[in-house]
């Protein structure tokens, strides 16, 4: 065998480009410098640089204390930085929640190891079995049949608008309670707007519209993003900042009994009922005047949402094995601790079984029980489950990050100093204060990153005034979800917001007056139910 020889077409084939070559190019356009400084210094760029300058700034200038509070100074540089990109959305969310991975272990102020094991716990479990769950439910259209069944039974002859009102509201509320909140308000949404259809529009120029079907119109969309705010309030599932909260609390109070599905769910669904009834009366009173149901009648009745129901077919085998399953794991979530004097099931297995225990093992058995569709198939398969919202997993993982490192470098203890007038005042005066700062702050950020800042300072404050941690961290946490006045104070205020049928100026009327309430409420209900549910709480 020849290795040497190699044949003339072989020699041109090898001296030949692996690119085509294009020849008669037209010459590009040099760019001058100023073009130049202009694709460098964007909007965008200059918000990424905004983050690590201001943690430089921070870091090089601040001082908080004696060099022991190098470490707590770096977190205070590291948190301006990860707040920076939050708020600007320089970077995406989901990239800049992961950010603590690598700037906590290179400021010195936890291991990799540590940061890492915050964005995977019994929580984040919770979480991501809670929307598998919801993701099958979507799937086989279970939320529309749920949400035109009950709509059916609020929808009289002859119609009743604050009824059918309360039945769109209410339907909302409860699907909330079990999936994130805009993830219910954009299943319920089309719902609600499905009913919309069927008034005139007002730019309709064929028939004059009576004012009552405007007003109706604006009640039915802010009916359903307050709703779904409200709804959230009332268990562990509903929201981030209730798992936010629940996490914390695990994080600073490691020895105490962690917060059980059913005790939140014994303190969150009396507040949100009382303000879901105030939600209702106000948009009674202001877009329900006397007479709205002999206007709407000629456009709306039960044939209508009966239609829609006929549409969706008899219920099938696969939507009553995703209901059974979601139904089981409710009873789980609520038996697990019932009182002191009547253990749940968690005794069986000495509190080592968590409400994301029993949540991933009812999501699993999506995976296990076949559909009866196709042969083979099953309830759900991963591809399904490519909609997670990873976005919301990292971001809480992001927060329990913060939470521990704010609490190990000891930021919050320095940090809680500038809040000592409160520790003299009294407590009945303390709540709706703490309340009403979450409330203003969480119009301009995140709910979950308000949370994220205000309770490890509140449990500081706490800690000196000799109270209950709960006491101050519950209103705290819930003040972080009255975002009621802004478009931009949640996604959800954004999906209402982007129908067409409410103003800003809608949002602030109504929205004021819902927090006022809401505020209200949780002054009265923290020191009563809530002391008597959370104060009995060891290991403090």
């Amino acid at each position: 065998m020849d290795c040497g020889h190699v044949s003339l077409e072989e020699s041109d084939k090898l001296k030949s480009p692996l690119l085509p070559v294009v020849h008669n190019e037209e010459p590009r356009e040099q760019q001058t410098v100023g073009q130049h400084l202009q694709t460098i210094f964007t909007p965008t760029n200059c918000y990424i640089a905004l983050g690590p300058l201001l943690c430089a700034v921070v870091c090089l200038c601040v001082r908080l204390g004696g060099d022991d509070k190098t470490t707590a100074r770096n977190m205070l540089g590291v948190l301006v930085w990860i707040f920076a990109w939050w708020l600007t959305e320089a970077v995406p969310m989901p990239i800049t929640s992961m950010s603590p991975l690598f700037l906590f272990p290179l400021f010195g102020i936890t291991s990799s190891d540590d940061v890492a094991s915050s964005y995977m716990d019994d929580i984040i479990a919770l979480v991501l079995g809670s929307f598998i769950l919801a993701l099958a439910v979507e799937h086989y259209n279970i939320h529309r049949r749920l949400a035109l069944n009950i709509t059916l039974v609020f929808c009289v002859e002859p119609l009743n608008a604050p009824l059918l009102l309360l039945g769109i509201c209410a339907t909302t509320a409860f699907v909330s309670m079990w999936m994130h909140n805009v993830a219910a308000v954009v299943m319920m949404m089309p719902v609600a707007t499905g009913i919309l259809q069927r008034l005139p529009s007002s730019s309709s120029s064929t028939e004059m519209v009576p004012p009552a079907v405007g007003k109706f119109c604006r009640a039915m969309v802010l009916g359903v993003i307050y709703s779904a705010a409200v709804g959230g309030m009332s268990t562990l599932t509903g929201t981030g900042v209730n798992l936010i909260l629940v996490g914390m609390w695990k994080s600073y109070f490691p020895e105490a009994d962690p917060i059980s599905f059913s005790q939140w769910f014994f303190f969150g669904f009396p507040l949100a009922l009382c303000i879901f009834v105030t939600l209702w009366g106000i948009l009674c009173v202001m877009y329900c005047p006397n007479g709205s149901g002999k206007a709407l009648s000629p456009y709306l009745h039960k044939s209508h949402l009966k239609r829609e129901l006929e549409m969706l077919g008899p219920m099938s085998f696969a939507e009553k094995m995703v209901l059974s399953v979601f139904g089981g794991l409710v009873v789980l979530w609520m038996t697990r601790n019932i009182t002191e004097d009547i253990p749940g099931w968690g005794c069986v297995f000495d509190g080592r079984a968590g409400d994301g225990t029993v949540s991933v093992m009812m999501a699993t058995l999506l995976f296990i029980i076949p559909n009866n569709i196709k042969k083979g198939e099953k309830l759900m398969d991963w591809d399904k489950c490519k909609k997670l919202p990873w976005n919301i997993v990292l971001l809480l993982g992001a927060g329990f990050a913060i939470a521990d490192g704010v609490r190990t470098s000891g930021l919050a203890e320095v940090l809680s100093k500038g809040l000592v007038f409160l520790e003299t005042a009294p407590y009945w005066a303390i709540a709706p204060t703490v309340c009403l700062i979450a409330a203003t702050i969480t119009e301009f950020t995140s709910n979950n990153a308000t949370t994220t800042l205000l309770v490890p300072l509140l449990v500081e404050i706490a800690k000196t005034m000799r109270i209950h941690p709960l006491l101050l961290m519950v209103p705290g946490a819930i003040g972080a979800q009255f975002a009621f006045l802004l478009p931009t104070g949640t996604p959800s205020n954004i999906v209402g917001f982007t129908t067409g049928h409410i103003e800003i100026k809608d949002m602030i009327k109504t929205g004021l007056a819902l927090k006022i309430a809401g505020t209200a409420f949780l002054s009265v209900l923290m020191p009563t139910l809530g002391a008597y549910i959370f104060a009995s709480k060891a290991g403090v």
